[in-house]
């Protein structure tokens, strides 16, 4: 009985785990979540409607139930095929007043989240005229909020 007591204690011991290194963030601009409507736009003329998951000065993620318009085969572009979009979503600039902000783009990424929902990644090229600035007061804001 004695030696079942001594063998007790070291199998309730603590297990020592390696300390595992924080990954560092690898994006060039933070993101910020935000509920935002976004019209996605095809080069052939397709258009989706859309909600932003987060949006950041680089690109935005979009939620949307079905990518069949924008990517029939439902899988990721390969690194370099990216597929040319256009964007456009409205941001407040005060409380009162929201402007449009139109963005060229390239879709780099899709995720399937659920059955019925996907994340798209859109990279931003290019923007039509005041619309980064626009999107970079707007990012700022919500970053300083937090």
């Amino acid at each position: 009985m004695k030696e079942a007591a001594q063998r007790q204690p070291a199998m309730a011991g603590r297990v020592t785990m390696k300390p595992v290194p924080a990954k560092p963030n690898l994006r060039e601009q933070q993101r910020v979540d935000v509920a935002l409507e976004v019209c996605v736009k095809q080069s052939s003329g397709e258009e989706l409607s859309c909600k932003a998951a987060n949006l950041s000065r680089a690109g935005v993620m979009i939620s949307c139930d079905t990518v069949q318009k924008l990517l029939p085969s439902k899988t990721s572009p390969a690194p370099g095929q990216w597929i040319q979009v256009s964007t456009r979503f409205a941001v407040p600039i005060v409380a009162s007043q929201t402007v449009s902000v139109r963005a060229e783009g390239h879709i780099v990424h899709l995720r399937r989240v659920s059955r019925n929902e996907f994340h798209v990644g859109v990279h931003f090229t290019d923007f039509e005229d005041n619309g980064f600035d626009y999107l970079d007061q707007y990012v700022s804001r919500l970053l300083s909020a937090t």
